[in-house]
């Protein structure tokens, strides 16, 4: 038997990402389904073969992990309960939709000791990660630009009835892709001013511990014909982009269970994708959105 995981979500990234890369992995097992509607965790658990469960503490009373697909202010409370229970934790990107949640999830991590893995994709990808190797050991960068504009709530797109995307747009969606590959080069981020555009835009300056700034441009509600994503440093080496990413979502969340069963087998804990680092994710994001209600440069909150 592997590492029973217990699937929390319903929507398209639980029932096309999670679940299967889940059930394809020699070394998890896929144990049951909790989601908020009880007809579509039924249907899910179904399709694999496995039970859907009424209540939320009862999956994690049956399982050695839990794998989250849920809008993030309802993630963040299960993680809690999760790792309170000793439950190994696999989470979606942001972590939460508020600081103090993003470090009550924190908190009970360190109380516990659990292993946790935060699913930002590209992170998971092997020719983004040696991009990223390669560009830590060159250094040299003084910043870097960052533009992702997207349009998730076109007709037919999985998306068009995510209400936390509708509501927090592409700085909490997208915004926590970019910070997962521009931080781990340039370094934690101290401070954000942003200003809004049309289209739904977020324009973000930050400045870097080490003395960098970058920019970034987002959104998930452009027009079509403007799609685009391209994270680019520069710096005395140059200009380098991050590369495409060279696997399928399946196959990266198959990565991150790697690294999950990597950390529960070692014992090693605070790797560059676990809860802290999507605690201080929120962190960005939450004084982004402090800024561009016009309060200036906003201080990002250190983690306690």
């Amino acid at each position: 038997m592997g590492l029973r995981f217990g699937l929390f979500g319903t929507g398209n990234w639980a029932a096309k990402t999670h679940a299967p890369a889940i059930v394809g992995h020699p070394g998890a097992e896929l144990v049951g389904v909790w989601g908020r509607d009880p007809a579509k965790a039924a249907d899910l658990a179904d399709r694999y073969g496995v039970r859907p469960y009424p209540d939320v503490d009862d999956l994690i009373a049956d399982v050695d992990a839990v794998a989250v697909a849920l809008p993030p202010d309802v993630q963040a409370p299960i993680a809690v309960r999760a790792a309170e229970a000793g439950r190994h934790l696999l989470l979606d990107k942001p972590l939460a939709l508020d600081l103090a949640e993003a470090d009550r999830v924190v908190d009970a991590v360190r109380r516990t000791g659990v292993a946790s893995v935060l699913f930002f994709t590209n992170r998971f990808r092997s020719t983004v990660v040696d991009f990223l190797d390669r560009a830590v050991a060159t250094g040299g960068w003084t910043g870097s630009r960052s533009i992702l504009f997207a349009s998730i709530f076109e007709p037919g797109s999985p998306h068009t009835g995510s209400t936390w995307r509708r509501r927090h747009g592409g700085l909490w969606d997208v915004g926590p892709h970019l910070l997962s590959l521009v931080v781990p080069v340039l370094g934690p981020v101290t401070q954000v001013a942003a200003m809004d555009a049309p289209d739904h835009t977020a324009h973000l300056l930050l400045r870097h511990a080490g003395g960098a700034a970058s920019t970034m441009s987002l959104t998930v509600d452009g027009p079509p014909a403007a799609r685009t994503n391209e994270v680019t440093f520069f710096g005395t080496a140059g200009l380098a982009t991050v590369p495409a990413g060279d696997t399928t979502a399946v196959e990266a969340l198959t990565a991150a269970v790697d690294v999950l069963l990597d950390e529960i087998a070692t014992g090693a804990r605070g790797g560059l994708v676990d809860v802290r680092f999507g605690r201080d994710v929120v962190a960005v994001l939450a004084a982004a959105e402090l800024a561009r209600t016009g309060a200036g440069t906003v201080p990002v909150v250190p983690a306690r």
